[in-house]
């Protein structure tokens, strides 16, 4: 059996000492922009509205204006913190990593989501043989509920929408290949890169609700576990999401 060289192992593990520390680092300087920023915020609020109560009748209408663009800016400020802070927490959240059952966590997600829109028709189409995995049940699920979100968010404008969860064949025994695929709007593959950027979007906000921080996330929380994310999809022709996840 081959060894590998002393130097060689030495190097390795200096190596992943400084990625551990590089993202130690990110982590708190992903922390403090979250949080240290929150104070400022608050204050630009707070002014923002004293001078509507207290000169409004004396405001002209594009004043007006101008403070609710202000308001609604520093709003949407506050929504892009509260992904950031996310982003920070999945990062430190402890791991208790053990056999998750796909065939009882998928069905219990989907549910949830359908209770969410019961305005909704949802076709929802998952196999019968899904199986167990190696996880932290709760990043899991949480990474789950985000993409499963998505494909209800990106098919709202199909009648029905369908949603299909099962596993692909791949080379590898060692992880389950787990598909989610869905008939929604898709987007433009040219954009792929943009799919897993902080605040990334493909599509406005006025079409879909969101700051682009989704996929960000289910990427940093699969990571935590040894899993990884890809999308594919095509303008007006759906998505698929595959996570490969290590097998129990």
């Amino acid at each position: 059996m081959a060894t590998t060289p002393p130097d060689t192992d030495a190097r390795i593990t200096a190596l992943q000492a400084e990625l551990d520390a590089v993202r130690a680092e990110m982590q708190h300087f992903t922390y403090a922009v979250s949080h240290d920023l929150r104070a400022p915020l608050r204050h630009i609020l707070s002014y923002a509205q004293l001078v509507q109560e207290d000169a409004g009748p004396q405001l002209s209408g594009e004043v007006k204006e101008f403070l609710a663009t202000i308001t609604d800016s520093a709003r949407h400020m506050g929504v892009l913190l509260d992904g950031l802070a996310a982003l920070s927490r999945v990062g430190s959240a402890p791991l208790d990593v053990g056999p998750v059952c796909l065939q009882e966590l998928i069905p219990a997600v989907c549910g949830e989501l359908a209770a969410q829109h019961p305005e909704r028709t949802i076709e929802w189409r998952i196999a019968d043989d899904l199986p167990l995995v190696q996880a932290d049940a709760a990043l899991l699920r949480q990474a789950l509920s985000q993409v499963l979100g998505n494909a209800v968010k990106f098919s709202a404008q199909r009648q029905p929408a369908v949603i299909e969860v099962d596993t692909a064949v791949e080379a590898s025994s060692a992880c389950v290949a787990l598909q989610v695929r869905d008939n929604g709007v898709g987007y433009n593959p040219a954009l792929q890169d943009q799919l897993f950027k902080v605040f990334g979007r493909l599509h406005s906000s006025k079409q879909f609700e969101g700051i682009g921080m989704g996929l960000v996330l289910v990427r940093r929380m699969l990571d935590r576990f040894g899993a990884t994310v890809s999308i594919h999809g095509v303008q007006d022709g759906g998505s698929t999401v595959l996570l490969l996840i290590p097998r129990a």
